[in-house]
């Protein structure tokens, strides 16, 4: 079975759980490998968490490490280290390309992931790229907490069809007016919180994603400070640690201007 032949029977099954995006979906050029990709994925970001049968999951499995595969896996071992301190790189560019031991999300307080179909967030790249069973996972999660994820904390999950091993997902704050002293405080909290989360686990790498920067609207310059500043501190209080990478994954090149002049400096 092809790659296109797979995302079509994904997509019957999702729409018989689903009946209401029939008619829409049955727009689409059924042979379109494109079409029916951009469907899969909103099907998966527009599905509520719940249970699945176990031949789509080793369907969708199969399809997404094949995707993966296909966009090229970058081994993090190989991005080079920063003059001011080997262990923290710099990389541009799809952060579910990396083979890290963990990559941070910048969740939402539910932790379920985007449901606005192919929205361009990281949240639902990465729920995307990870497959339904991150959603349930992490639906899981807030039931058995019995509340949502507090603003600077953090949380782990497996990767599954992620080349990462681990997805951290973290809470950052939003920014209505001014960033105010609180704000800082809880951005800082998301990286050390990711930190703690990955010693615990022995983790050897993590990719940050600019937390907060996005939708939240924290300013792009100050987070980044915030965030090298925040991983530097953990770094001297903690020599013993068994991270030796810590990736800034930058998207914009904004983004990659800023981290590469605080990295210089």
């Amino acid at each position: 079975m092809n790659q296109l032949e797979k995302v079509k029977k994904l997509n019957r099954m999702l729409l018989a759980e689903m009946p209401e995006y029939r008619l829409q979906a049955n727009r689409l050029d059924a042979d379109d490998y494109k079409e029916q990709r951009m469907l899969l994925r909103s099907l998966m970001n527009l599905r509520n968490p719940m249970p699945v049968s176990q031949y789509f999951l080793d369907l969708q499995d199969e399809f997404l490490k094949a995707e993966a595969e296909e966009k090229g896996i970058v081994d993090v071992k190989q991005i080079p280290g920063s003059q001011k301190d080997d262990r923290l790189c710099l990389w541009q560019g799809d952060i579910t390309k990396l083979n890290a031991d963990a990559i941070v999300n910048a969740a939402n307080a539910a932790l379920l992931g985007c449901f606005i179909p192919c929205h361009r967030c990281i949240d639902n790249a990465i729920h995307s790229a990870a497959g339904v069973q991150l959603r349930d996972v992490c639906f899981q999660m807030i039931q058995e907490q019995g509340h949502e994820e507090a603003t600077g904390s953090a949380k782990i999950t497996k990767g599954y069809n992620l080349p990462a091993k681990y997805v951290i997902h973290t809470v950052g704050p939003i920014i209505y007016d001014e960033v105010t002293a609180e704000d800082k405080i809880m951005l800082a909290s998301c990286y050390a919180s990711c930190l703690q989360v990955s010693a615990e686990k022995n983790l050897e790498s993590i990719a940050f994603c600019c937390i907060s920067t996005g939708e939240f609207h924290f300013p792009n310059d100050l987070a980044a400070e915030i965030a090298v500043d925040t991983v530097q501190t953990y770094l001297k209080q903690n020599p013993d640690t068994s991270l030796k990478k810590i990736i800034f994954n930058v998207f914009k090149d904004l983004d990659k201007e800023i981290y590469e002049e605080i990295l210089k400096g």
